[in-house]
């Protein structure tokens, strides 16, 4: 794989990101991948190769950008319990900040620059995201149904909440289809938010897995963090990849 440090221009600036792309010649799938709260390093940029290798081209920019480029997040706090708070009062405003429109925003200029880029083949891309990046992958496809046609959430928290811009309440748009690997036990993501989730699913109609995995939890994908659950995360891998070969191989 080859993987550069790239920037995406938006309407608020240049995004950060990473761009991973397959060895061998020609013209490959796209998929956008939106991190965690912790944002661009390196567990992320081999999970981004992790998918590469199988023969996408993958853009994984840093969603905080407007913050700073990345790092922005100090890892080894998580560790420090004096310092953990600290940690998460930085991130809780970073993460405010994407509203259903910035992420929208956002999006298309993510879409639009995988597009130009001479190794990606035409056609829709897919996308997968992790904690709150899979919560704004589905604000993405919701936004960009054309543009998109798949979505996968792992351990998403916050699909389902009473805000009126629920990320929930905009799967009425979707046309592709949606994988949803939901963290047992997780207080961001209830057993009752997610039955909520599969009834508005039905009821428009999307097509659609939602899956819990038991025993896992919030965060079990990250290998650079205590939530890391090796089962867990082979188990995710084999679901993305029978998603992206079906969607966007056809």
């Amino acid at each position: 794989m080859q993987t550069t440090t790239v920037d995406v221009p938006t309407d608020d600036g240049v995004a950060d990101a990473y761009l991973v792309r397959p060895d061998g010649d020609g013209a490959f799938p796209a998929v956008l991948f939106f991190a965690d709260a912790f944002g661009l390093r390196p567990a992320v940029a081999r999970m981004a190769e992790t998918i590469a290798a199988r023969g996408y081209v993958v853009l994984v920019p840093n969603l905080f950008y407007r913050s700073g480029r990345a790092p922005l997040i100090d890892l080894s706090a998580l560790s420090d319990a004096n310092r953990r708070g600290e940690l998460f009062e930085r991130i809780g405003p970073m993460m405010r900040a994407l509203t259903p429109e910035v992420v929208a925003r956002d999006t298309a200029a993510y879409l639009d620059f995988l597009a130009g880029q001479p190794v990606v083949a035409s056609g829709p891309a897919a996308i997968t995201g992790y904690c709150m990046g899979g919560t704004n992958a589905l604000r993405a496809i919701a936004a960009y149904p054309d543009r998109i046609a798949a979505a996968a959430a792992f351990h998403a928290g916050r699909v389902v909440t009473d805000a009126p811009d629920s990320p929930h309440l905009a799967v009425g748009s979707v046309t592709g289809e949606l994988y949803f690997g939901h963290a047992d036990q997780d207080s961001s993501m209830t057993v009752e938010q997610i039955a909520t989730l599969e009834k508005t699913l039905d009821a428009a109609g999307v097509r659609y897995r939602s899956e819990l995995y038991t025993g896992a939890p919030h965060g079990y994908t990250q290998s650079d963090t205590p939530m890391y659950d090796e089962q867990a995360t082979e188990r995710h891998w084999a679901a993305l990849f029978d998603l992206l070969d079906r969607t966007l191989r056809r």
